[in-house]
């Protein structure tokens, strides 16, 4: 059974299907490019759904089959950006949005069916895989129209596929395919456009299946091995994540479910 979360716009679109929550960018006559007021709802899925017991998994997408996410609204850019307060007022909120998600405490998916560009790159780097149709391309265009991107996408794209393939979709813009994408470790798997819902949901459903402390834990422990600055890694929490897990009624089921081979019944206590 479905429930639809109540938004301020219609751009964005919000439900829960399972253990699964699914945050829906759309605005396809755009090519599903993104306004402040969509990030402003994005922010306010994401956060319902963290304090949802029910929602085990958080997949991302973008509505019409022709994109995921293609960058900044430009038709918005006078209003929104077109001084360097506005500008700078995008920019935070922008982080705070790109932040959120890739310290996401429950596992993100990026489902991509079409163009993923700029900030829709980026954002997908903020998941934690991603999983495409075959007709998807990718592309740092940044270079093409003299656009400064910030450090955290850049490093984020980096961590996603190495320097080297990084600089040359940044320092080319060229877009680059699914087959390519696949190669370089941008994207985990391509399949075919009528397949890649099933194969996202199947994922899902094997994910949220899964001890959901135990995910947490490598999750969290996951974005610390990550984090940029060692000295701000919280290795204390990560001890203590794995602590609960041994001391979790989940380890007793875990236990007897396999000594009894059957599949366990994971409660998240």
């Amino acid at each position: 059974m479905s429930t639809e979360l109540s938004l301020p716009t219609d751009k964005i679109l919000a439900h829960v299907d399972g253990a699964a929550g699914h945050i829906i960018f759309n605005n396809p006559e755009r090519y599903n490019a993104v306004s402040l007021e969509m990030w402003d709802a994005v922010e306010m899925a994401l956060a319902a759904f963290a304090n949802d017991d029910k929602v085990r998994i958080v997949i991302l997408s973008g509505a019409g089959g022709k994109a995921f996410v293609s960058g900044a609204d430009i038709s918005k850019f006078e209003k929104e950006r077109g001084s360097r307060e506005a500008t700078e007022h995008y920019n935070s909120r922008l982080k705070v949005v790109y932040d959120t998600v890739e310290n996401y405490p429950k596992p993100t998916i990026a489902m991509i069916d079409g163009h993923c560009l700029g900030g829709g790159l980026n954002l997908a780097c903020c998941t934690d895989f991603r999983i495409a149709s075959g007709k998807s391309r990718f592309a740092m265009p940044a270079a093409k129209l003299a656009l400064g991107y910030p450090y955290d996408a850049v490093r984020r794209l980096i961590n996603a596929v190495g320097a080297a393939a990084a600089k040359k979709m940044m320092f080319t813009a060229k877009a680059i395919d699914a087959e390519a994408a696949l190669h370089s470790g941008l994207i985990q798997e391509v399949v075919s456009e009528d397949a890649l819902a099933q194969r996202v949901a199947e994922l899902a459903e094997t994910i949220a299946g899964n001890a959901p402390l135990t995910v947490r834990a490598m999750k969290y422990i996951s974005t610390q091995v990550l984090q940029p600055d060692p000295s701000a890694r919280n290795l204390a929490g990560c001890d203590e994540m794995v602590a609960a897990c041994f001391a979790s009624e989940d380890y007793v089921e875990g236990r007897n479910a396999f000594m009894e081979k059957r599949k366990p019944d994971f409660k998240g206590k």
